[in-house]
């Protein structure tokens, strides 16, 4: 912990192992991850969206960027070996995802009218108590994914969702992504998605604390531990 650079870091940190169990091995990764920063960073519509209730353990569920340095892809990967690689390391996957996640399936398929709909990877928040549809692009965010995401958890919320479960929710993870590209894909839709990218090895920009959220802002969504 002698590694945050400030009181909110560190509690940050300080919850996510009570919440989560961490090991001080597995603590030290995400500190050396930069996760406090990935999760403030992130880019949803959820403010829009969703409920004021469930808007900040939402938001605590999606990160800016992840990691997946434990895919073994080749040089010139598709997103079906990228898929597979995710699937193949489960567990390595739902830790990076951030905790309270279980995994449904992948190519789940579901039918819209007569067309065949097939979602990526499939997965439940317990504590959101939703459907998580992850969409996973090798290229730049494109502003058509939102729109055939919004179909995805249409169909999910019709044909799956429980009655006492909450809305679904989507991540859209790609290569990379511009991030006012993305506001104004996202400003319109009545769906709850994130956007996000992933690396394969941990490298983050130098001036990422200059992005970061208020103290203020932060310090709100650190209250969602107190719950």
């Amino acid at each position: 912990m002698e590694k945050c650079k400030d009181d909110l870091q560190r509690e940050f940190y300080i919850q996510m192992t009570k919440r989560y169990g961490w090991t001080k091995r597995v603590l030290t990764n995400f500190v050396e991850a930069q996760t406090y920063e990935k999760y403030l960073l992130n880019q949803t519509n959820f403010d829009l969206v969703l409920p004021v209730e469930q808007r900040v353990q939402a938001k605590l569920a999606v990160k800016d960027e992840y990691t997946f340095d434990f895919a073994e892809l080749s040089p010139e990967y598709s997103e079906h070996e990228l898929e597979m690689q995710l699937v193949n390391n489960i567990r390595a996957f739902l830790i990076e995802m951030g905790g309270d996640y279980t995994y449904i399936g992948n190519q789940y398929h579901l039918m819209a009218g007569n067309r065949d709909l097939y979602i990526d990877l499939l997965l439940f928040h317990r504590r959101l108590r939703s459907l998580i549809a992850i969409e996973l692009k090798i290229g730049e965010f494109e502003a058509e994914y939102a729109g055939k995401m919004q179909l995805y958890l249409s169909a999910l919320d019709e044909q799956v969702k429980l009655p006492e479960e909450n809305p679904s929710i989507g991540i859209i993870i790609c290569k990379s992504k511009d991030k006012t590209y993305v506001e104004y894909a996202l400003k319109n839709s009545n769906s709850p998605i994130g956007v996000a990218t992933y690396k394969l090895r941990n490298t983050l920009p130098e001036d990422m604390k200059e992005m970061l959220p208020e103290p203020e802002e932060i310090a709100k969504r650190l209250r969602i531990f107190e719950e």
